[in-house]
């Protein structure tokens, strides 16, 4: 059959004006029955009333004069005409042809739209003529109407939207081909709507506010609505309380201060989507994380982190979020909105305003005022409510905290601080090193370095801070022509550069002090101790690993200066030498000891010069004594473990250097977090001097004796019960995960989870990528299993895919994090092979189920059998997170194939009802692309999943296959 030949019979039908009836008997008479009438159902036994004809709608609209084929349109009757035959084409539109037949339906339709928008704004413009109102507005009405009925339908939109995205592309193809290439032919396109749209609404001024005004504004509506058509979420106004937000601001408070803000802002607008939170409460719930966090946290340097995350990184934070699209919202006024209902929380202002000994509020409000978030007169108008609300609150002022600077105040200060010791840092150091020894001297002072730490790590220079004091470490290798002064110096520089970073790399993790950009050979000393010598969680150090064994002329040399000398040496030392040479010198010292060679005086004497001058010295020796305790058997420990105490000790006397007590409360911390963990396994308690710092925060949380299973459902038990995570709990949740691995974690989270029926309490728990590859499958494959599977777990399944998949994509992993991903990694390579001819153990799963095994999958089905998105966007399947994803969706695949349903086919219906509600318009890369194409024809045969937006959100539209596979999914709903 020829498109002309039909063209021809609906132009016989239009010149005759056939009746329904004449219409059926002339279809089949013009196109005898066979394969292609039956796939266009051009017009079945109840005439008109079958299925109208895809060419049909081409014929009238379509073709290579889309919407330009009939445009006389003061010929009243003939337009008339046409408008009645497009009754018959719009009234079930559908085509169950092959997929190039579908798209030309797509184009069709948007011929069609043109079409009835060109003929609407004709007749919108004739109304202001007096002798044609009438007729114009009777003409415009029948228009109205048909163009009401095409954009009322879904089906219709979506089919347009395809259309749209189609030119798009062909448009974007004709850019890229050669010169002088095959004309564009002259199709409707979506600049021409929008053009007609622009033209109608110049018009449709001429019809002031009658019916007809508001039925085209309607229209309008509905058409400007289609590019955005999946974007667009209903608001949870009913909640106002959102407990995963909640949980992703104290995670990220209290284990990753340093982390970069775009991951976060990612993460937080990911959880606002999938959750459809208005932005004003959304807001709001940022802040309340932030004051929870501050007020709960520990003294000390936990404080002053929250304090940095809440005043100097979260502003920044919501910086970028105010420039995500917001619709026709100003971001702004949601900021005063959050900030009005903020208000409303007395209680929670008035804790955090006791514990930081301040306005909190009022320092907020002018930080963000600062950066554009909120207008001077928002924010004058807010910090005068809080005032007076503050007239009825608890006194601030105690004798105790009088005089005590609040460190909102005091962090807010260290912020361009921070700054300005960058610049300093990177000027000449051997033009001032005096100068620079006074700068640092200052930075040593009471809290200050803590605050300026902190202050770094929430504005993302830490690393650069951290940086600079490396190569200061390794600028005092420089010894050429020293004298004494210099000599002293240069000490100084050393050993308060070294205590720094020990400080930074404890405080922070140690990846805050590596160098990717280190040239080949040339690692700096300082890394290259921390590495291999420094003492820290997780790392057991060997004692006799040759770093520890170095050239044995200069440890000879140091035992003796360390034991003849009446004081340290400092001209001319090498001091990087004198550290790698310690822990050998410790270990002749202590065997002299042993054998008696060296009385306890002797030993005090050397303990005295080692911590006397250069603390970084006494650093390094414990660092080795630490890893030298672990070895020993229990009556072998008493002289080291005794070593360490005197090492402790601070030497207080006038024969010391400049800034040492400053030296040694940073010092004193350093050995307190070297030797938590092995004085707990030794028994052994050493007093440290007190710091000034706080004592290790969150250390030590285990109960003994409590197996760590029970301790999991405890500490997830009170978790539900209060409603939110607090920081003490993310601190046992990371050292379960540390302890027991992902799997064992994830597992029993997830049963913990299934216990829990009531879905605001599983809206609240948060999992990780584990869940996916190893529990989901077996949940799945297990018919035993299928009857927990309830709605909550699928909706998590599909937020933890999300998350994880967004941050391992776009952010980067905290030092915990990227430590343990290089421990699991084999885990999920075995689990999933990188050898697509290789059965993976998932799809042994599959089969292993006798009852199900012909039904669910071959154990040979490889990643290549089933094509989808990735697979054409070239995404790596090397990658774990990716090749879990796939084969996830490969088994979700075979489970909507299978003849047998039950609870897991449930689940699988609700795991992707999640995917769409959580997924933008346009969302290529986000876990869908690893969806089957095939997956498509099945999902939309299950009731709930047979929507128009459904189908188009799970697709890839910007392939030319997503876009056939949704056209034919759609045209045949």
């Amino acid at each position: 059959m020829k498109v002309v030949n039909l063209k021809q019979a609906i132009l016989q039908a239009w010149k005759e004006r056939w009746s329904d009836y004449q219409w059926a008997i002339n279809m089949k008479r013009f196109f005898p029955r066979g394969a292609t009438w039956d796939i266009l159902n051009l017009a079945g036994p109840g005439g008109a009333g079958g299925s109208p004809s895809l060419l049909g709608a081409q014929g009238c609209f379509g073709g290579p004069h889309a919407g330009i084929g009939f445009d006389d349109f003061s010929r009243d009757l003939c337009v008339q005409s046409l408008l009645e035959i497009m009754d018959m084409f719009c009234d079930r539109l559908s085509c169950h042809g092959k997929a190039e037949e579908c798209i030309s339906l797509c184009r069709a339709l948007l011929s069609a739209l043109t079409w009835l928008l060109r003929c609407a704004s004709f007749y919108a413009e004739k109304v202001k003529e007096p002798l044609e109102q009438a007729a114009a507005e009777n003409q415009l009405k029948m228009c109205l109407e048909r163009l009401e009925k095409v954009l009322s339908s879904t089906k219709n939109r979506a089919l347009i939207h395809i259309a749209k995205l189609e030119e798009t592309q062909c448009q974007a193809g004709l850019r890229a081909g050669p010169a002088g290439g095959t004309q564009t032919p002259d199709l409707a396109s979506w600049s021409t709507v929008e053009q007609s749209l622009v033209k109608l609404g110049e018009n449709l001024n001429n019809l002031g506010n009658s019916p007809l005004r508001s039925q085209a504004d309607d229209c309008v509506s509905l058409i400007k609505s289609i590019p955005t058509m999946l974007s667009v979420h209903s608001e949870q106004l009913n909640k106002t309380g959102f407990p995963t937000v909640h949980a992703v601001v104290l995670l990220e408070g209290t284990m990753n201060l340093t982390g970069e803000t775009q991951p976060l802002v990612e993460q937080l607008m990911m959880v606002k989507r999938m959750q459809r939170i208005p932005s004003p409460l959304f807001v709001l719930e940022i802040w309340k994380a932030c004051f929870v966090g501050l007020i709960e946290c520990p003294e000390g340097t936990e404080e002053l982190k929250w304090t940095a995350f809440t005043f100097l990184k979260m502003p920044q934070v919501l910086v970028k979020l105010k420039k995500y699209p917001q619709g026709d919202k100003d971001f702004t006024e949601d900021v005063n909105c959050a900030f009005e209902f903020l208000l409303k929380l007395t209680p929670l202002l008035d804790k955090a305003d006791q514990r930081c000994n301040c306005n909190c509020m009022s320092l907020l409000l002018q930080e963000c005022s600062k950066q554009g978030l909120l207008s001077e007169a928002n924010m004058n108008n807010l910090i005068d409510k809080r005032a007076a609300d503050k007239e009825n609150s608890p006194s601030l002022k105690s004798a105790e905290n009088a005089n005590i600077q609040p460190n909102p105040g005091l962090i807010l200060r260290a912020e361009p601080t921070v700054t300005n010791i960058l610049k300093t840092m990177d000027a000449d150091h051997s033009k001032s090193p005096e100068g620079l020894l006074g700068v640092l001297g200052h930075m040593l002072s009471g809290k200050s370095l803590d605050l300026l730490l902190a202050a770094a790590a929430a504005t993302g220079k830490l690393k650069s801070f951290a940086r600079k004091f490396v190569k200061l470490n390794e600028f005092t290798k420089q010894i050429t022509g020293e004298i004494s002064k210099s000599g002293s110096v240069r000490a100084l520089l050393f050993d308060i550069s070294f205590l720094m970073l020990c400080h930074v790399a404890q405080t922070y993790g140690s990846e805050v002090i590596l160098s990717d950009s280190n040239p080949p050979g040339e690692v700096p000393f300082f890394e290259t101790w921390m590495l291999t010598c420094m003492p820290e969680e997780g790392k057991i150090l060997n004692p006799d690993h040759p770093c520890f064994r170095p050239d044995s002329t200069k440890v000879e040399s140091l035992v003796a200066l360390l034991n003849n000398s009446s004081e340290m040496k400092l001209v001319q030392m090498k001091w990087h030498e004198v550290c790698l040479s310690i822990s050998a010198a410790i270990l002749e010292i202590l065997n002299a000891w042993e054998n008696g060679v060296l009385t306890f005086e002797s030993i005090q004497k050397i303990t005295d010069n080692i911590k006397g001058k250069v603390c970084s010295m006494a650093v390094c020796a414990v660092a080795w004594l630490v890893a030298h305790v672990r070895m020993l058997g229990l009556d072998e420990r008493e002289k080291s473990l005794q070593m360490i105490r005197q090492l402790a000790t601070p030497l207080y006397g006038e024969n010391t250097l400049q800034f040492y007590n400053e030296r040694v409360v940073i010092m004193s911390s350093i050995l307190e977090h070297m030797c938590a963990d092995v004085l707990q396994q030794t028994a052994t308690q050493i007093k440290f001097p007190s710091t000034g710092m706080d004592t290790i925060p969150y250390w030590n949380l285990l109960p003994p004796k409590k197996p760590i299973k029970e301790v999991l459902t405890s500490v997830f038990t009170k978790v539900l019960e209060k409603g939110w995570v607090d920081s003490r709990s993310i601190h046992i949740f990371d050292t379960l995960l540390h302890m027991g691995g992902v799997y064992w974690f994830c597992n029993n989270l997830v049963k913990e989870l299934l216990k829990e029926t009531r879905k605001e309490h599983t809206l609240r728990a948060q999992l990780t990528l584990t869940l996916l590859g190893h529990i989901l499958p077996n949940l799945l494959t297990d018919s035993s299993k299928w009857h927990t599977l309830m709605d909550p777990p699928g909706r998590l399944s599909v937020w933890c895919a999300l998350s994880s998949y967004s941050s391992h994509n776009k952010g980067q992993a905290s030092a915990r994090q990227r430590k343990r991903h290089r421990e699991d990694i084999e885990d999920y390579i075995s689990l999933f092979p990188l050898d697509d001819t290789q059965p993976s153990k998932l799809m042994r799963l599959l089969s292993s189920n006798e009852e199900d095994s012909n039904i669910l999958s071959s154990p040979n089905r490889s990643m290549s059998s089933s094509l989808s998105a990735s697979q054409l966007h070239t995404v790596s399947m090397r990658d774990p997170l990716n090749r879990v994803l796939a084969n996830l969706f490969l088994l979700i695949s075979s489970i909507l194939g299978a003849k047998t349903a039950g609870s897991h086919t449930q689940f699988v219906q609700w795991f992707m009802e999640e995917c769409v509600e959580c997924l933008e318009q346009g969302s290529r890369g986000s876990i869908l692309q690893f969806m089957p194409f095939t997956m498509v024809s099945e999902l939309v045969k299950v009731s709930t999943m047979s929507s128009p937006k459904i189908v188009l959100a799970i697709t890839d539209l910007s392939l030319p296959l997503g876009r056939r596979v949704a056209a034919k999914a759609i045209a045949a709903l």
